[in-house]
């Protein structure tokens, strides 16, 4: 199943107003597949898949474990600093919301 730009669009504003982890493992899974016949983006995929079992989702330890083993460290390392990021990003959002 191919996913387009579209919907991987709606999807990250869905997660920039409340990130759950079902919508983070929906990314996950989105960045996974073929996305607009492109391929998988194997990063994207590992730093979703990242979040998401951080907040608790079981599934999404699997998926980043299968996602890894098609992965070179140095894409590793791109996509943990890359979830790094996003929760850094995340913060800065909710500090600006609570005042």
């Amino acid at each position: 199943m191919a996913f387009t730009d579209t919907e991987i669009t709606e999807i990250h504003e869905a997660v920039t107003m409340q990130a759950t982890h079902q919508d983070l493992f929906k990314l996950g899974l989105m960045y996974s597949t073929e996305i607009e016949d492109r391929g998988p983006d194997f990063v994207e995929a590992h730093k979703w898949f990242s979040l998401a079992a951080m907040m608790g989702s079981e599934p999404a330890l699997a998926y980043r474990a299968d996602v890894t083993e098609m992965m070179s460290r140095q894409d590793l390392t791109l996509a943990q600093r890359a979830a790094r990021g996003w929760l850094a990003e995340q913060k800065t959002v909710i500090s600006r919301c609570a005042a």
